[in-house]
């Protein structure tokens, strides 16, 4: 039985999945899940758990089988949170759900369980934000966008704008975890990591309108009826930074 053991992964869900196996062939909880990209924060032990993409498969099958498909679900989607303490809360749910059965999604009174409905919620609302501010920009071969959210809500909100724009070609890359997506006329699609994505120069029709739009925001407001903060409560400021009718023209 291992003990005092702080497990480090690639960062990826599979990865996690590896960690969710290697707790059970330790017969132990790790002290900590560290991300390998991440700079070391113990003095304990560390094991370093190598990704298997067999092994994770089946850890995926298992959850769904062996607990229920609704844990699986909340697992999948609270990996792409940035509740605090993310991997340790995660792995202590599936070993709940392991306990406990499908019953385990509903105890919130596991601070465990608990956190995590909060960390969905959180991630649910922040993709619903993003589907109504994100804004893009035409470059002329393609629509392009970027967006800096806390959790990381592309997955949830690309097929979104692939049914919306499935005519077009798109990019929308997310800043803050260095991920992105892309999609083709015609169906090619997919995701992919990058330190920073640099978009070309706006086009003089490109900065047009946005002139435009830039225009019809600040004529459409009356001006007897403008509230600040009813504005800042249902478009929060932390979204303006990407949302055209706030930039400078020609930036």
């Amino acid at each position: 039985m291992a003990q005092g053991v702080v497990y480090r992964y690639d960062g990826s869900f599979p990865g996690f999945l590896c960690c969710v196996a290697q707790c059970f062939f330790d017969k132990a909880l790790p002290l900590g899940i560290e991300p390998l990209d991440e700079p070391q924060a113990t003095l304990f032990p560390v094991r370093e758990i190598v990704t298997e993409e067999a092994l994770a498969d089946r850890v995926a099958r298992s959850v769904p089988q062996k607990i229920s498909p609704e844990v699986w679900d909340m697992a999948r989607r609270g990996f792409l949170t940035c509740m605090e303490e993310k991997e340790m809360r995660l792995l202590r749910f599936l070993l709940l759900g392991y306990k406990e059965g499908g019953r385990a999604a509903r105890l919130a009174v596991n601070s465990d369980v608990d956190a995590v409905n909060k960390a969905l919620l959180y991630l649910k609302n922040e993709a619903h934000y993003h589907v109504e501010f994100l804004r893009f920009a035409d470059y002329g071969d393609f629509l392009g966008a970027t967006i800096t959210p806390n959790n990381t809500v592309l997955p949830l909100i690309a097929p979104h704008f692939c049914e919306r724009f499935n005519t077009e070609n798109f990019m929308i890359y997310e800043k803050t975890h260095q991920f992105g997506f892309f999609h083709r006329r015609g169906g090619q699609r997919g995701f992919f990591q990058a330190d920073r994505i640099d978009f070309p120069a706006h086009t003089p029709e490109e900065e047009c309108f946005q002139a435009l739009w830039k225009r019809y925001y600040d004529t459409a407001a009356v001006e007897g009826r403008i509230n600040p903060k009813l504005r800042r409560g249902n478009m929060p400021m932390r979204y303006w930074q990407n949302m055209t009718e706030f930039q400078r023209v020609g930036k």
